[in-house]
């Protein structure tokens, strides 16, 4: 049985007084659920989230790590780090990453096979841009995302892997992904997985839909057979609203 998953990704948004305002919240309307519910704060608030969080149902995880052990790095983090202030999982390939910094398959590749052997759990995210959607290379960009960034490692490590789909063409751009589309390409990810690996692997892998899930769309959404959860955006930043998310399922 597939785990399915909630992720908020908080992105570079709240301050320590908001951050912890937000958890607060968060585990006053946040009930029992059999959905795993995390939630990616900035690095300044990673640690005092992760203590705001512990007992709690609610795991905390990083947005992003180097991919170095340690160095002269200025500015970055390490894999080793995140473990030792208690995060287990990260989340690498964002379309912000690699829209925004540069952040290629080759890179991604190594940042995965650094957090694995070091014993992280990733959430690896992917997805076309909108020209690609329009010029029908929407499969192909996928999956060669999948083949540069994730299939160098052994069956073993995908134990460690969370896929996340980002239709990055729905994202703030007017145009909307319907139930349909999200459950198409995640039908075609899954498939690609198998034909990498063999299907009991690809069929037990979770994979996340990131195309702007809100309360009145995730029911549906999730309701596809091959949607597994969400990386949630915006609508994470309000506790009401991501537990209504999580509470679709």
């Amino acid at each position: 049985m597939r785990e399915k998953i909630v992720a908020g990704n908080w992105k570079m948004n709240n301050d320590l007084a908001e951050t912890q305002t937000l958890i607060t919240d968060l585990k006053k309307v946040l009930t029992d659920t059999d959905v795993k519910v995390k939630v990616a704060p900035t690095y300044v608030n990673l640690y005092p989230a992760y203590e705001a969080l512990k007992g709690t149902a609610v795991e905390v995880v990083a947005q992003n790590m180097h991919q170095a052990k340690n160095g002269a790095y200025t500015g970055e983090v390490s894999a080793g780090m995140l473990k030792s202030i208690g995060i287990i999982s990260v989340i690498l390939g964002h379309s912000e990453r690699r829209a925004y910094f540069g952040e290629d398959d080759a890179l991604l590749a190594q940042k995965v096979s650094a957090a694995v052997d070091a014993g992280l759990n990733v959430i690896f995210c992917f997805g076309e841009e909108l020209e690609d959607r329009k010029s029908g290379k929407h499969f192909e960009l996928v999956a060669s995302q999948l083949n540069n960034g994730l299939f160098h490692l052994p069956a073993s490590a995908w134990k460690q892997i969370v896929l996340a789909y980002e239709p990055v063409w729905a994202i703030g751009t007017g145009e909307t992904a319907s139930p349909e589309q999200a459950q198409e390409m995640h039908e075609f990810i899954r498939k690609t997985v198998a034909e990498q690996y063999d299907a009991a692997l690809a069929e037990g892998v979770s994979i996340l839909y990131g195309g702007s899930v809100k309360p009145s769309n995730a029911a549906e959404i999730f309701s596809k057979p091959d949607v597994d959860g969400g990386l949630i955006g915006g609508a994470s930043l309000n506790a009401d609203d991501f537990v209504a998310i999580v509470n679709a399922f």
